[in-house]
């Protein structure tokens, strides 16, 4: 059921999902390569800009963007909180500027990528015969930036006014936490200054002309667990050594990860609708000139975890959890999240 006096917003919203929809057909590998004005040759040429933490490039695509938003009648204003991130804000003035506006931020940066592991080079934007892009970033979430201004230019060759005004956020820093980017930006006098009445934000990728939006998403926790114990020969077998203690404690989280993951390959929920929990990184052994001492046994080991809560769970059971099963202190482990 929708509330009448909603009606307005959702109708705004539902014009723009709309013309997103027609903004970027299926790709061909002809479409950049004909015509260098294409909504495609544009998304390749966005993508093209290497933002990989953790040296992201800033500057260059918010000039992009900026240029394409102008070229679209669009205000622009570049709002920089901490030096060297500037955060992008577009605005397309409604016939009713009274009344509280709409947001959609799309962040800038991406996650960093192994060039020699990818089948094109991550930043090429290389379009195949089949219609596929390969970028670094191209999901998450660079193909939304782009199909905001897409859908705009869509709706006002139709002579397309919103009521409400609407505008556009590009932020720095989403992958890292967003404290130099979106989490200054929403605190700053200019976002209070927009009266945003509703945001949309990214979700997750669809495979087909279906839009799913979410109203709710997962808290994400970074998961540090520190074992210690006395260190030995590599011949020794002993109890409660580090290693012992860490490997201990991966097979019982990797159980429960199991038991999350078999909920949602039997189709009982979707993946955002369950704890997850993937190891990140390892972190033991004592070095040596040519890689690792392999006849001793170290101290401390340590290993991290990418751990997503959903709103649906208790946050003090789940470090309950970890306190007694995860990183139990009789064990000589400790545990830090940071969020």
């Amino acid at each position: 059921m929708v509330s009448a006096r909603h009606f307005p917003l959702l109708l705004s919203l539902t014009l723009l999902l709309l013309s997103l929809h027609l903004s970027l057909a299926t790709p061909s590998s002809q479409d950049s390569q004909q015509d260098p004005e294409t909504p495609i040759a544009r998304f390749q040429k966005y993508l093209r800009f290497n933002t990989a933490h953790p040296n992201p490039n800033y500057t260059a695509p918010v000039s992009f963007l900026t240029s394409l938003a102008q070229s679209l009648g669009l205000k622009t204003q570049t709002l920089e909180f901490t030096s060297n991130k500037p955060a992008l804000l577009i605005t397309w003035q409604g016939s009713n500027p009274s009344l509280p506006s709409l947001l959609f931020n799309s962040h800038l940066d991406s996650v960093p990528a192994e060039p020699s592991k990818w089948t094109h080079p991550p930043f090429s934007a290389t379009l195949t015969p089949e219609g596929k892009i390969f970028a670094r970033g191209a999901q998450d979430d660079k193909c939304i930036a782009i199909q905001y201004l897409e859908a705009i230019r869509n709706l006002k060759a139709r002579n397309f006014v919103p009521t409400r005004t609407l505008h556009i956020s590009f932020v720095p820093d989403e992958e890292i936490g967003g404290i130099d980017g979106a989490d200054k930006f929403v605190k700053s006098k200019e976002f209070k200054d927009l009266d945003v009445g509703f945001v949309l934000d990214e979700g997750q990728a669809s495979v087909n002309d279906e839009f799913r939006v979410f109203y709710a998403d997962r808290s994400p926790w970074n998961l540090i667990i520190k074992a210690k114990g006395v260190p030995g020969h590599g011949s020794r077998m002993y109890d409660n050594g580090a290693m012992e203690n860490l490997m201990d404690s991966i097979e019982v989280i990797n159980r429960f990860r199991d038991s999350q993951f078999d909920v949602v390959k039997a189709g009982k929920a979707a993946n955002s609708e369950v704890i997850s929990v993937n190891p990140v990184f390892l972190k033991a052994g004592i070095p040596s000139p040519t890689g690792f001492v392999m006849n001793m046994q170290p101290s401390e080991a340590e290993a991290g975890f990418d751990l997503r809560l959903p709103p649906t769970a208790d946050p003090d059971l789940v470090k309950k959890r970890i306190a007694e099963e995860w990183a139990p202190a009789v064990r000589n482990m400790t545990y830090e999240v940071t969020s």
